[in-house]
């Protein structure tokens, strides 16, 4: 039964463009959609005998209100729609659980000696940006590779050839030191010139000409120089070897697939650049069984392609969309230049789809085992332990520190089968002086939920603290100060030389030992590691960057004050350790002597940073070897 207020507001609808809301008793946002004429769209939810889905039905049945915003074009409406269900994420929207940005490599050719950064934000500065690498490995991957192959930059510092001396990668030829004079911005520009064929695909030229490279080298009896340029060209005919994915033109392209088994859904997108995979992201929903295919590609597309993220000049897709023309011209908008959205019955792009599809498959089946062995898991944790319920969100809790320095600690999320990495915490431990594991943790988390209490954010059914009735009666003891005793707490430790884990729960002096190979213990290790990791690699962060201090404070005359404007001169640890003593001369008050002092001092200091790295991975190894 329509209200007298949706009555009348349905009889006034605009006939115009626009986006509409839908809302529920509590004025929340249930539904976004947009309309080419609103008021027939928005009237076809409430005719009598339409024939609508199940999901469509109980959405109507839910809606006392209503929005709506007018535009000047469907097209308006397109990028409004994309930006309200970003922002509201409504319940019967189909919403993407990702808010990224994604990395992009940057490439700024105008400068003299242009280096690769990353960036996240795609600007029109007039760099070249390639991308985006999803996820970040493949990013880290392809830097590795233009590490290796084309001697550029890489530093931070200002190249004005008059640098005192060059670095070690000089040293080993991964840069021909242009810092010093050593290479000129034309001659460096040539080899920015061939990083730029590889990245966007030109790569039968680029082998070509380094082949012509090698022989004239060969010729000039330079073997040396020879043997190097054909370990370049093995180098990127084995990344050419593990990337290409099509012998096609060199467009750049996103393909999507769609896969669905039951009520789940799993889309993929593969990001292809002149031929080569540099990424893939895929989206997965449990209960979309009444969302058509269209529904959700269309949702993918406008969620995904809603930040600043550059198109590609093709979007191959697995169902035609009766929007496609429209997301088309906004697509090129964002681009500058044409965008093609379109779904290929045949050739080699049909093929590629067929390949979205594949990952597709293989995601879903992933996540639909994943879902069940949480499902196990959480099952039988609740009747082992006799918990108040199924522990669908569970909050894992470790401390880090070295003999009692730079004590940290870590709380991670896992929720209905999945990390929430968006929701990790890292904590400095302020008001514990030494290595006092249990008042640490008391300390997050009393902070922690204290926190809690004063938003909206939702409380864990389990909490995980990794260790014994010690940290468990610490954590406990936090817990009561803010009467906070309904929630289900245990700590999982295993004794030194033993296989098998152990559970403490609150009240009992007797651990119960867990069975090596039920789903329940599989997943408070995975929570348990998962903590260990994330407070590990904090605290070798605080680690590092303290060892760097003490240093540059060991040095007489630089006290607080001068190791305050360096840092803040050259913005970072890592700008100012590959600074050159010239360039720490320009921070007043520092003369040829201290800059020379401070160069030993960070040398000291970056080796003492491996070394620790060197002693954490080994720390690690036998943390999970036991």
């Amino acid at each position: 039964m329509v209200s007298d207020t949706l009555q009348t507001k349905l009889d006034r609808l605009p006939q115009a463009p626009g986006v509409y809301l839908m809302k529920g008793g509590r004025g929340e946002v249930l539904y976004i959609g947009k309309a080419n004429l609103l008021s027939d769209r928005i009237r076809s939810y409430f005719q009598k005998g339409a024939d609508m889905t199940a999901k469509t039905r109980l959405l109507v049945g839910h809606i006392t209100d209503l929005e709506t915003i007018v535009t000047r074009s469907e097209l308006e409406a397109l990028i409004l729609e994309s930006t309200l269900i970003k922002r509201h994420r409504p319940r019967f929207n189909v919403v993407l659980r990702d808010d990224k940005q994604y990395p992009y490599l940057r490439l700024p050719i105008k400068e003299p000696f242009p280096r690769f950064t990353i960036v996240r934000r795609v600007q029109k500065d007039g760099a070249l940006y390639y991308g985006p690498y999803v996820p970040a490995g493949a990013l880290r991957e392809t830097l590795r590779v233009i590490k290796k192959v084309f001697p550029l930059a890489t530093c931070s510092i200002e190249i004005n050839g008059r640098a005192e001396r060059a670095c070690i990668e000089f040293e080993i030829k991964r840069c021909m030191a242009p810092c010093i004079g050593n290479q000129s911005s034309e001659e460096y520009h040539e080899i920015v010139k061939q990083a730029r064929m590889f990245l966007e695909g030109r790569n039968t030229d680029l082998l070509q000409q380094y082949q012509s490279q090698m022989e004239t080298a060969a010729q000039g009896e330079d073997f040396e120089e020879a043997a190097r340029i054909r370990d370049r060209i093995f180098k990127i005919e084995r990344t050419l070897e593990r990337q290409r994915v099509a012998q096609i033109d060199n467009v750049d392209q996103d393909v999507v697939g769609l896969v669905r088994e039951g009520p789940a859904a799993n889309v993929q997108m593969l990001f292809v650049r002149g031929g080569l995979l540099v990424g893939r992201k895929d989206f997965h929903w449990g209960q979309v069984e009444e969302t058509s295919d269209e529904e959700l590609v269309r949702s993918v597309i406008q969620q995904f392609y809603n930040k600043e993220i550059i198109p590609p000049k093709q979007l191959l897709l697995p169902v035609e969309l009766p929007e496609a023309d429209l997301i088309s011209q906004w697509l090129s908008d964002k681009k500058g230049e044409k965008v093609r959205v379109f779904a290929p019955e045949r050739g080699i792009k049909h093929h590629l789809v067929k390949l979205a599809e594949e990952n597709a498959e293989a995601a879903l089946k992933d996540y639909l085992r994943d879902e069940a062995m949480g499902k196990a898991a959480v099952e039988e944790l609740q009747k082992l332990f006799h918990l108040q319920h199924a522990p669908n969100r569970i909050e894992g809790f470790d401390i880090s520190n070295i003999q009692g320095n730079q004590g940290v600690a870590s709380m991670v999320v896992w929720d209905t089968g999945v990390h929430r990495k968006s929701e990790y915490r890292k904590f400095r431990i302020r008001t514990v002086e030494g290595a006092n594991d249990f008042a640490s943790m008391k300390e997050v988390v009393l902070r922690h939920y204290a926190g809690i209490l004063k938003t909206d954010r939702p409380f864990p059914d389990l909490i995980v603290i990794d260790g014994g009735i010690g940290q468990l009666g610490a954590a406990m003891d936090g817990l009561r100060e803010l009467k906070l005793t309904d929630i289900d707490v245990l700590g999982l430790a295993k004794a030194k030389g033993e296989k098998e884990e152990r559970v403490f729960l609150p009240g009992r002096k007797n651990p119960v030992i867990l069975k090596p190979s039920s789903p329940a213990t599989h997943l408070l290790q995975r929570i348990r590691d998962e903590a260990h990791r994330f407070a590990v690699g904090y605290h070798r962060t605080l680690r590092g960057k303290a060892l760097i201090a003490s240093k540059l404070d060991e040095i007489p005359g630089v006290g607080p004050t001068k190791r305050r404007d360096l840092l803040r001169s050259f913005g970072s640890v890592e700008a100012l350790t590959a600074a050159t003593e010239t360039e720490l001369q320009r921070v007043g008050g520092i003369g040829p002597h201290t800059a020379a002092q401070i160069r030993t001092a960070l040398a000291a200091a970056v080796s003492a940073r491996v070394d620790t790295l060197q002693e954490r991975v080994s720390e690690s190894i036998e943390h999970h070897a036991e």
